[in-house]
């Protein structure tokens, strides 16, 4: 069998490695089984923290909506049902925009559930 020189590939291996580390403090950033371990555990982090973003921005959205409607004179449940029963499909992200920055149209809206 022929010899194979593995200096190339771990090389690259490693600095592949260390590009996903840069910035980590200590020995995560140099040292090979540590760099590994903490890309591991950031990838994984990552996947969840992806997942969980999409319901941190409804809450997001939920308290800028109530904090709206509240202004109003209506609490954010009543106003949500308000809106189901009206048949007016707007999604949370676009009532909590308009609730920001275009308080007049909020305000229509909150008149049209009353």
């Amino acid at each position: 069998m022929p010899r194979v020189k593995r200096g190339v590939m771990a090389a690259k291996r490693k600095r592949k490695m260390r590009s996903y580390t840069k910035g980590f403090k200590f020995g995560r950033n140099s040292k090979i089984t540590r760099m590994t371990e903490a890309t591991l555990h950031a990838f994984t982090n990552m996947f969840i923290h992806r997942r969980k973003k999409k319901g941190d921005f409804r809450t997001l959205w939920n308290v800028k909506i109530n904090a709206g409607a509240r202004a109003n004179g209506l609490p954010y449940n009543k106003l949500i049902h308000g809106l189901k029963k009206r048949n007016i499909l707007l999604d949370r992200k676009i009532l909590a925009d308009l609730a920001a920055t275009h308080p007049q149209i909020f305000t229509k809206l909150v008149e049209a559930v009353k």
